[in-house]
């Protein structure tokens, strides 16, 4: 009687296991399917147009393949090798970003009264339109009727910065932007890791005698670094695909000075028309962003604590 209930019982798991299998497929296969078709299927078309020398609008019998033209191209190319730099220059924004949220972060936690308000506050510029923020900066930092300028004169400097008008102080404006805009959101994933610190290793090292510097840099620091690891990756790699605040407020000006990576690309792709080499560009980008997401993966064994 056993052998025969487990022979009967047997593909009745085997068919209760398919089926769970098939709604596990089921429920992944939109995913999958927005995966395939809006990101792989695109990136491999990508890598192939970027070996040629194309335009969209000329349709696809006149493609032409270049081989490496449009790679060698690029790093003769001196708007992009510019934009690259500026590129570059804006992943500094990430480590400032993430050092003025985290000190923000602990003393709302330990200090202020009316957390959810301030949460709010601090919250709003990064869910705001970003069109409508880059016109008030442009106002804001507006060369001679601006009330940053206004006030600086009132203070006795004869000769403020032309901020978003100069070359020198274009980029380190946006910076101060995109600063702005985003620690909001970084203040309120490291308030959610503080608020999960168990809170006896504080009354521990108080006992022990520790000091407020001490709990922070044995306590507080490493147990979010998890967190901080998320917001490092997550922040390179937005700075990285930084377009539409430079597209808004100084359209890559002046003289290039804010012009980043995907800003001429986009130029290259639907003003200049050229398809190929814009695609070269993309392709160079996502190896980039691969290339320093590889890095901080292979870093955080040394530094992350779970």
């Amino acid at each position: 009687m056993n052998t025969k209930t487990s022979v009967k019982t047997k593909p009745r798991k085997i068919i209760r296991e398919r089926e769970e299998n098939l709604a596990g497929y089921v429920f992944i296969a939109p995913m999958m399917i927005g995966l395939i078709v809006l990101t792989i299927i695109p990136t491999i078309i990508t890598l192939i147009l970027s070996f040629t020398e194309w335009s969209f609008i000329a349709g696809i019998n006149k493609i032409k393949f270049n081989g490496l033209e449009n790679y060698v191209k690029l790093f003769k190319d001196q708007v992009f090798i510019t934009s690259f730099r500026n590129n570059l220059i804006l992943l500094l924004v990430v480590p400032l970003q993430l050092i003025l949220s985290l000190v923000i972060a602990v003393i709302v936690d330990k200090y202020v009264y009316f957390k959810s308000l301030l949460k709010v506050m601090f919250f709003m510029p990064y869910i705001s339109s970003i069109v409508a923020v880059a016109i008030v900066f442009q106002l804001l930092f507006h060369p001679s009727f601006g009330p940053i300028n206004q006030t600086l004169k009132a203070l006795g400097m004869a000769n403020p910065p032309k901020w978003l008008a100069d070359i020198h102080y274009a980029l380190p404006s946006v910076m101060i932007i995109m600063i702005w805009v985003g620690i909001g959101f970084s203040m309120i994933i490291y308030l959610a890791a503080l608020q999960a610190i168990p809170r006896d290793l504080y009354e521990s090292a108080e006992i022990d005698g520790a000091s407020t510097s001490k709990k922070f840099w044995k306590i507080t620091f490493p147990l979010v670094s998890p967190t901080t690891f998320f917001l490092l990756v997550t922040g390179l790699i937005s700075s990285f695909k930084a377009f539409d605040i430079i597209k808004v407020l100084t359209n890559g000006g002046p003289a290039y000075s804010t012009s980043v990576v995907t800003h001429y690309l986009y130029n290259t792709a639907f003003e200049g028309l050229k398809t190929g080499y814009a695609s070269s560009i993309a392709m160079l980008l996502f190896g980039c962003v691969l290339l320093i997401t590889v890095i901080q993966l292979y870093g955080q064994k040394k530094w992350v604590n779970y």
